[in-house]
């Protein structure tokens, strides 16, 4: 009996399987349907490791098994094919992304073709293949045009040594998760979608979905909402008001100092009237070099300056009471800025403690510690001693004019990123008409052919330094006008792979709706 030779025997007959079509899927099949997805490959240099294998074959003998029993299986494939670690080969050996990737794909397909993975290779997509990224473009307008997409400066995790803006998640252990440097904070203008819109959507989905309570639980911290008042105090001998959130109005006579955050707008605007601004800048400086989770640890010995020479009115009692800076207290949350009440929360309290504060105690508990965050009936508070804390909250908010709200921990997705491999995004900047969306039919715009691929100094995209693709006509005005040379960010394309397998060959649409429906 002659050995069996597997590489002779299995090569024939995959490639009869592949040539009679037995791993397509038919769309509007009168079959029972069955999509199996992986989350597709991200195509690395080095080719599939085990983790890829593993997951892969889970869903292949799934899918086998299901095409057994009778259904019509999708099983597509893709490649999540941009990001950073192509884009740093290019900058270190001077290969274009485009020809690294392809190599990198090649290499992909021939080893998951040779292990035998019954996909449906028919479908196969690549985010940085242009009739792709087409659509991901035209779905950004379609966000644009309904006011899901915008732009503003903020403060943002920054890789001084990628050069670039980093999503939350792109940040492990205060560090850069491609390459490890430490990350920092600075302010950049930069594209946002308003996932905001969407919080108690999402709150009440997850009343309905089939997960684990703890991972509800965990979604439901994650997205965070607090309802609240936001209240303005005013500043001593100036027109400018400090905006509040706080979940707490009816401990406001007891707010004894405000905290802005180290990016807050108006410690620019009060620059002239601050006694100590060496020292403020200084501390400022030290803040912008520590990551939010840094700042945030319980632990951690709380830091802060006072702003002298700036005086704030509680809008409660009319008392003029310090402003400081602190590193504890985030621009990305509420409005960026506290009032501070150390007797009825803990990070105020021993902030306070530190810096010899006063601390009042507003709600009364019947106990005599200095610290107490329950409710109870407010005391030291005017006409509304007496009152129960949960009435109070209203009637004080009421009082100082202040209104009623409801804030997200959750934040706007920082949606761009100054780097040349990745989807341009679809926008023009005209001075007389602001941001222009190009329009569809000029779709995909095209990410040029460059020499280098680093970031310039400046922390520009290197797609600002190609004038010739820059400087464009308005599409609005005709005036001129400069594209925008930010791209997204890798999750682009790879928010919308499992939609767009369902008709992937389609020039004239994301897909068919009968085919997504289907």
């Amino acid at each position: 009996m002659k050995p069996y030779s597997h590489q002779k025997i299995e090569k024939k007959w995959q490639k009869e399987w592949e040539k009679s079509g037995i791993y397509k899927a038919k769309d509007f099949s009168k079959k029972p349907k069955w999509y199996s997805l992986i989350e597709f490959p991200y195509p690395s240099g080095a080719g599939l490791h085990v983790g890829h294998i593993r997951s892969f074959t889970a869903m292949d003998i799934i899918s086998r098994k299901r095409r057994m029993e009778g259904y019509n299986v999708l099983y597509p494939i893709g490649w999540d094919a941009f990001g950073l670690p192509t884009e740093n080969y290019a900058i270190k050996t001077g290969i274009d992304p485009r020809v690294a990737t392809k190599k990198n794909t090649d290499n992909f397909r021939r080893q998951l073709k040779g292990l035998g993975f019954s996909f449906d290779w028919s479908r196969e997509i690549n985010t940085t293949d242009p009739n792709y990224y087409k659509w991901t473009q035209w779905i950004f307008l379609q966000f644009f045009k309904k006011g899901l997409a915008y732009k503003a400066e903020i403060p943002i995790n920054w890789c001084p040594k990628d050069k670039i803006g980093l999503a939350n998640e792109e940040v492990i252990g205060g560090k850069c998760e491609r390459c490890g440097t430490p990350v920092v904070q600075k302010l950049k203008s930069q594209w946002l979608l308003k996932i905001t819109a969407y919080a108690e959507k999402l709150l009440a989905g997850l009343k309905t979905v089939d997960f684990l309570p703890e991972i509800k639980l965990q979604q439901t911290n994650w997205i965070g909402k607090s309802e609240g008042s936001e209240i303005d105090f005013l500043i001593k001998n100036t027109s400018l008001k400090i905006k509040v959130f706080t979940t707490r109005p009816d401990t406001l006579f007891g707010a004894t100092y405000v905290v802005l955050s180290p990016e807050h707008y108006l410690i620019q605007e009060l620059k002239n009237q601050i006694q100590n601004w060496e020292e403020i800048k200084n501390y400022l400086n030290q803040a912008f070099h520590k990551t939010e989770e840094e700042r945030l640890k319980e632990e951690k010995e709380k830091t802060g300056v006072e702003l002298k020479g700036v005086k704030a009115i509680n809008p409660a009692n009319e008392k003029e009471i310090p402003v400081w800076v602190a590193d504890y207290v985030l621009s990305t949350y509420g409005t960026g800025a506290i009032m501070a009440v150390p007797a009825h929360d803990k990070r105020d309290y021993d902030f306070a403690k530190k810096f010899n504060l006063p601390v009042i105690k507003v709600i009364d508990n019947g106990q005599k510690e200095k610290l107490y965050e329950g409710a109870g009936k407010l005391i030291n508070s005017g006409k509304f001693n007496g009152i129960e804390s949960e009435k109070a909250k209203w009637e004080i908010t009421q009082f100082v004019n202040g209104k009623k709200t409801i804030k997200y921990h959750l934040r706007d997705w920082v949606f761009s990123r100054q780097r040349y491999w990745g989807e341009p995004i679809p926008i023009i900047i005209c001075e007389k008409c602001g941001y222009v969306p190009v329009p569809e039919k000029e779709l995909p715009v095209l990410l040029p052919k460059i020499k280098n691929y680093r970031p310039r100094d400046d922390g520009e995209s290197p797609l600002a330094s190609i004038s010739s693709w820059v400087n464009v006509k308005c599409p609005k005005c005709g005036g001129k006008a400069k594209r925008e040379t930010d791209v997204m960010p890798n999750w682009a394309g790879s928010s919308l792979y499992f939609l767009r397998y369902t008709d992937p060959h389609n020039n004239k649409s994301f897909a068919h709706f009968k085919k997504l429906k289907y």
